[in-house]
């Protein structure tokens, strides 16, 4: 998670804590709780109650500010003030209205959070109804922010001016923008992920793919079989590298696009690519960041071969590591300057075969942690061997996709 998301975390902590607290010593008072359950204080009772009900809002907000998401969340956050009404709007209009008076008031709102969506401010004014028996007499407006400004308001309406009923509307406002917050850093790193396959894929250049045709081509009157077999390959390269559909996959179905990578640049560099392939059947199964594992072997025959007119030899090994599967790439290639290679990773330089590294090594870094970025052993003329370290199991990377043995 980014920093900026931790912070967002602890912040919707904070508001949680000082919330139940505010509005746990405002009701510790009323009762209701059975005498033979030992729950604490009334406060703490209180208190739980508003972060359980609180609980029960959020994920509706983390999937942004909607018709559906206001109308789930708008049935927990009015419990939450105890108000008579509650209203979600965004700056076009109402989004959700839970409680009594909505035949009466709803038509009104725009007009009331007008002036907060301007200045982002909170108020409270007087609710303009003709009807004696109507409960909704006074009106808490507070702003829902984002990080593009003011994205709605929260209306709350209480029978009588309040005091608290202003600070605890203040207050849940302020916790719904923050999962708001939360909501567009998830589609934001959710675009970052978008964005950066879509540059992996560019990566495969045309260049490859021209390289790729014309090697099958040689085969067509020669070995008609080979280019069959070629020209199957490529397509099923090809699907899963331009797959439309989920950012993790499956080990065996990334070491299978790998193969059919190397069948192709088998194909075009004939007897100067060696390859060895040794995998643990028990890692097939483990889910990775889609398309993280075939830049490296990109980067390991183009150092290897196509800057080089040696053979050269590209070994590539996923072994089980207890709780975790540990892949490597290594080629007896050119190598590089481990100065230049940090230069690389830090964003500081860019090259043909760069991008894939320090796009891969982000990747890892957001999914795992800073403690998974790649491991890369290199000098020049030494070749250079990359070391992927993949947890097994981590919530929310997962494939959708069955495990598939490798042929």
């Amino acid at each position: 998670m980014t920093g900026t998301g931790a912070a967002a975390l602890a912040a919707a902590g904070l508001l949680l804590l000082a919330l139940g607290t505010v509005i746990g010593r405002l009701t510790a008072g009323r009762g209701g709780d059975r005498p033979d359950l030992d729950l604490g204080t009334p406060v703490e009772r209180a208190t739980f109650h508003t972060l359980h009900t609180a609980s029960l809002a959020a994920p509706p907000l983390r999937a942004g500010l909607t018709e559906d998401t206001a109308r789930k969340a708008a049935r927990r956050l009015r419990p939450l003030l105890g108000t008579e009404a509650l209203c979600l709007t965004d700056r076009d209009g109402v989004l959700a209205w839970d409680g009594p008076g909505a035949d009466r008031h709803r038509q009104q709102v725009m007009a009331l959070v007008a002036e907060v969506l301007y200045s982002g401010r909170s108020r409270s004014v007087h609710a303009e109804c003709d009807e004696l028996d109507c409960p909704l007499r006074w009106v808490v407006i507070a702003p829902l922010t984002g990080e593009e400004g003011v994205l709605g308001a929260l209306v709350a309406y209480g029978s009588r001016e309040s005091a608290v009923l202003v600070r605890a509307a203040t207050e849940v406002a302020r916790w719904v923008s923050v999962q708001l917050e939360l909501a567009e850093l998830d589609r934001s790193r959710t675009r970052l992920i978008e964005a950066e396959i879509r540059a992996l894929r560019a990566q495969i250049s045309p260049h490859f793919i021209f390289n790729s045709l014309a090697a099958i081509a040689s085969f067509v009157r020669t070995d008609p079989e080979r280019a069959r077999e070629l020209l199957l390959e490529f397509a099923d390269f090809t699907r899963y590298s331009f797959r439309r559909h989920g950012e993790f996959t499956q080990l065996a179905d990334e070491l299978r696009s790998i193969e059919q990578y190397l069948a192709l640049a088998g194909a075009r560099f004939g007897d100067r690519l060696k390859v060895t392939l040794q995998v643990a059947p028990e890692v097939l199964p483990v889910a990775l960041p889609f398309l993280c594992l075939q830049p490296l072997v990109e980067n390991a025959v183009k150092h290897g071969l196509e800057d080089s007119r040696n053979a050269c030899r590209v070994t590539i090994a996923a072994q089980d590591a207890g709780a975790e599967a540990m892949v490597t790439v290594e080629d007896d290639g050119v190598g590089m300057d481990p100065e230049v290679l940090r230069a690389i990773l830090a964003g500081e330089r860019t090259t043909s075969s760069g991008i894939g590294l320090s796009n891969v090594d982000e990747r890892l870094r957001q999914v795992y942690g800073d403690d998974y970025g790649l491991v890369i052993e290199t000098a020049v003329g030494a070749g250079m061997k990359i070391t992927v370290r993949i947890p097994k199991y981590r919530a929310g990377v997962h494939s959708s996709g069955g495990p598939r043995v490798l042929p």
